[in-house]
């Protein structure tokens, strides 16, 4: 047991060095990483900047542009401040995104390692669930959850996290099946550790690259499915503001104030754009293959 301390000791500071300097060096992961940073930043410390809240209605200032009388994004049809609400609503998209990837991966982690680990029957059984999931498109399933619950940010990411779990199952399926006959699960064996010590103490640590760049991309993909139902009117309700629901709200005004749909959803496209380009630099970053720098 003390050998295998040691081994991982040894091996996980040269992995992470590694790692770290691929990722430092793939500029599409740090383009990524600031924009992410810069949005996340913007909407926890602005709306403490404005001189407005997102439910403060100024009807005399209904559809103003960008830049009047303080309204640095403009108003909507009732005079409520687009920046404040463009805010408030970032803070609950990454709420959503991050609960979602952690519940999300917390699930798929425990079957795919379980399933990875065992193989044979148990494997047969929980990939034929993941199956069965993946069989329906998440979209319909996610909208058919959504009509039967009373919308909220926790259900929202409850129910997204429901069709969120069966691609980070596989992967890390896919990554124990090849760990479990490497040479430190056969010692493990041979010194009497249990099977859930082998499992979540020795085989999972060791997936923990692909992990976490499935976990960086079920980002992304929270943060546009919660917008997407938003949009369709089966998520976030108003007056709780989202990016979804401005969408929603901007749909009948593009003519005559564009900004309305505009600022949503450039905010949309730098969240999941951002992520995506993170996860592409830790896909990278974790690949023993690469050597970018």
């Amino acid at each position: 047991m003390t050998t295998l301390s040691t081994n991982s000791t040894e091996r996980k500071p040269l992995i992470k060095s590694r790692a770290l300097r691929r990722f430092l060096s793939h500029k599409l992961a740090l383009i990524g990483t600031v924009m992410v940073l810069t949005l996340t930043l913007a909407c926890f410390v602005g709306p403490y900047l404005l001189p407005y809240d997102e439910l403060y209605i100024d009807l005399m200032s209904r559809f103003a542009p960008p830049g009047t009388n303080g309204h640095i994004l403009g108003t909507d049809p009732l005079g409520r401040d687009i920046a404040a609400r463009l805010f408030h609503a970032g803070q609950i998209s990454m709420a959503v995104g991050f609960a979602v990837m952690i519940i999300a991966t917390c699930i798929g982690s425990v079957i795919g390692v379980i399933s990875g680990y065992y193989g044979g029957a148990v494997s047969a059984v929980l990939m034929r669930v993941v199956d069965a999931f993946l069989s329906f498109p998440s979209v319909f399933l996610l909208l058919a959850l959504a009509a039967f619950i009373q919308p909220g940010p926790v259900m929202i990411a409850l129910i997204i996290s429901a069709t969120s779990w069966m691609e980070v199952a596989r992967i890390v399926e896919a990554e124990v099946k090849s760990l479990r006959n490497q040479d430190f699960v056969q010692a493990a064996h041979m010194l009497g550790l249990s099977n859930r010590w082998i499992m979540f103490r020795e085989l999972l640590p060791n997936a923990i690259g692909p992990i976490i760049v499935a976990a960086t991309l079920t980002v992304a993909r929270a943060i546009l499915l919660e917008a997407y139902i938003s949009f369709l009117g089966y998520g976030i309700q108003p007056p709780l503001p989202s990016w979804g629901n401005m969408l929603n709200g901007a749909q009948q005004y593009l003519a005559n104030a564009p900004w309305l749909a505009i600022v949503p959803g450039v905010a949309i496209t730098i969240a999941v754009a951002g992520f995506n380009f993170i996860g592409d630099g830790l896909r990278d970053a974790f690949d023993s293959r690469s050597d970018l720098g």
